[in-house]
């Protein structure tokens, strides 16, 4: 059975970048329905035992198409919102910078962090609707950045790449707070990412 992360923080602990309600609102009931309709469209499906990613890398073996529309959004919210919400850490705690190889990789790829940051924040920004904002690595550790419409995640999508991070721009994910000022949420998205979370999944 698949299971919500659980929060390494208090519900208040990212103010005031995000605020309680928000988390209360995204975490205790957007997210949690997603992985409540996701455990019982798994088992619907047979697919009980597989991890979320063969899941959703391998949704063209589910032959009903409802049941595997369902899969994708259903089973995309509960993957992408679990690697968005460990991500983060409060203000004062969170590693504000990546270091070591990541932090190499990154200067390589992209030429600067900061330079990173700013594809990050224009892929998000410029998402239409709802969606999200991903950095990825392959299996050979090189790096690469993309955004995707509504649950779809590299998984979904057969992009050959691993999220590392991830981007939230629906806007349940921030309308409660900063309203129609996306970018805004964008800018102090990076105030609580947590990079020692990033460096670790890189590292993996």
């Amino acid at each position: 059975m698949f299971e919500q992360i659980k929060l390494p923080y208090e519900v208040n602990g990212l103010e005031p970048i995000i605020d309680q309600l928000t988390i209360e609102t995204h975490y205790g009931k957007h997210h949690a329905a997603y992985t409540k309709t996701f455990n019982e469209l798994v088992e619907k499906a047979g697919l009980t035992g597989k991890t979320a990613e063969e899941i959703l890398s391998n949704l063209d073996s589910v032959a009903d198409e409802t049941l595997r529309k369902g899969l994708r959004n259903q089973g995309g919210g509960y993957y992408n919102h679990n690697l968005y919400f460990e991500a983060f850490a409060p203000v004062d705690k969170a590693k504000h910078a990546p270091t070591g190889k990541l932090a190499e990789k990154i200067n390589e790829t992209f030429g600067s962090f900061d330079a990173l940051k700013e594809k990050l924040s224009a892929l998000a920004t410029g998402q239409f609707g709802s969606g999200w904002a991903w950095l990825c690595t392959d299996a050979e550790g090189n790096l690469s950045v993309m955004n995707t419409p509504n649950q779809d995640n590299p998984y979904s999508l057969g992009c050959g790449v691993k999220p590392i991070l991830a981007l939230d721009v629906w806007e349940h994910a921030y309308y409660l707070q900063y309203k129609n000022l996306r970018a805004e949420y964008v800018k102090k998205y990076f105030d609580i990412l947590d990079w020692a979370v990033v460096e670790k999944k890189y590292e993996a």
